[in-house]
């Protein structure tokens, strides 16, 4: 990956709709090729509360995201390439409003009004497994990739994925740097704890045992001389009846890797229970986090955890924290396109500086339309608002306005 122009992402899009100049390549490559633009505009408003240098963190960006994949060269062994490139343009922002991770920015230096990354992946595929190198968005449990700014995070390096058994998936890989949300270089990656580190090694896999509507999860990952991390999940589904049951249960192993002495032996548990019947789904959420630091996961990363919501992970050195949660799809009421949520979290007993009594909590409401039809079909419009109120970090009231579109291109 490397930083690039604006007109970079016009390069990309026609270098994925280009046809090989070798007719049975050209053809076995395009057989199955896609290739979308989405376009996604951020509005972003944090409104922090009590004293502070900052008063509100608060900017504007339009984000074009491209993402093009060629299908297989025919025979035993397939190879293909895939292309991804990303833009993120300034609408608004200033050196006091600064920091929202939209933009390359910090409070107190707006940045510039443009930023932008491209990555290709070379893809090889032999029976039910397949190869990636080169550009990496990873989505196991140990490693979640974020897209919730402008322009999804990305890594480099390499991805193995088997599915020769029925039912039993492996992954295994080895990522090498990292595109934070609101960059365009690759830096080494971080963890949550401190520490860097250029390897980012993982094995694991899932089981699903569909006599039992279940499914198996376990993963080991190390974080080269920061941190190891052993996670076992168990997914579990029943239907009883017009209500569907389910239960997400994940249990973390971390601590110190290599020669780092961040004094890491931290246990999670995180459990979510849902019951869903027609349009509703009412969720449960539990975590605890045991060990005198708080969680350990990559920087900027999605926590595979049940409490990781809108601004807050729940995960500081022992807490404790609960999660209410309900859904609702409005088409089952007469609007289709609309649904929403809300859910109230609670965190104890967190381990703070002054006190092994802190709390915290967050309240997030969530509302999602998608026109359905007419020239506007498919736009996605959506509202995103939380609360904070914390004695670990400021208060703070939260806004996020969100569109949405994506053009297929092939």
């Amino acid at each position: 990956m490397k930083h690039v122009k604006p007109h970079a992402l016009a390069a990309a899009v026609a270098l994925s709709l280009a046809i090989p100049s070798t007719p049975v390549i050209a053809m076995s490559l395009t057989d199955d090729a896609t290739a979308t633009l989405q376009l996604r505009n951020l509005y972003f408003n944090r409104d922090f509360r009590g004293p502070g240098a900052q008063s509100k963190a608060e900017e504007w960006a339009q984000g074009f995201i491209f993402r093009g994949k060629t299908g297989y060269t025919h025979g035993d062994q397939g190879l293909g390439i895939d292309v991804h490139a990303a833009l993120g343009v300034k609408l608004d922002s200033s050196d006091d409003r600064a920091g929202t991770l939209l933009l390359p920015n910090s409070f107190g230096d707006e940045g510039p009004d443009h930023y932008s990354h491209i990555l290709f992946t070379g893809k090889a595929r032999v029976s039910n497994s397949e190869l990636k190198v080169g550009g990496i968005i990873p989505t196991i449990p140990v490693a979640q990739a974020s897209d919730i700014r402008l322009l999804p995070q990305t890594y480099t390096g390499a991805a193995l994925g088997v599915g020769e058994v029925p039912g039993l998936d492996i992954q295994a890989g080895q990522l090498r740097q990292v595109n934070y949300l609101n960059s365009s270089d690759l830096q080494d990656i971080g963890a949550t704890v401190g520490g860097m580190s250029d390897r980012f090694n993982y094995l694991g896999g899932t089981y699903k045992v569909d006599a039992i509507s279940s499914t198996l999860g376990l993963w080991r990952a190390e974080l080269d001389n920061v941190y190891a991390q052993n996670l076992l999940n168990l997914i579990l589904t029943k239907p009883v009846g017009s209500v569907t049951l389910g239960a997400n249960l994940a249990y973390f192993d971390t601590s110190d890797h290599g020669n780092q002495t961040l004094a890491i032996d931290h246990k999670m548990k995180s459990l979510m229970l849902s019951a869903g019947a027609g349009s509703h789904t009412f969720r449960l959420g539990y975590q605890h986090s045991d060990g005198d630091t708080s969680f350990p996961y990559l920087s900027q990363n999605n926590p595979y955890l049940a409490n990781y919501v809108q601004i807050l992970d729940f995960a500081r050195a022992d807490e404790r924290s609960w999660q209410a949660r309900y859904d609702v799809d409005f088409a089952g009421l007469g609007l289709p396109g609309l649904k929403g949520l809300v859910r109230y979290v609670k965190g104890t007993d967190i381990d703070l500086a002054a006190t092994d009594d802190g709390s915290e909590w967050e309240r997030d409401i969530d509302f999602t339309y998608t026109i359905q039809s007419g020239p506007l079909k498919n736009v996605a419009l959506q509202w995103r608002n939380a609360m904070v109120r914390s004695d670990a970090i400021r208060d703070i009231n939260e806004n996020r306005l969100i569109l949405n579109y994506t053009i297929t291109l092939r």
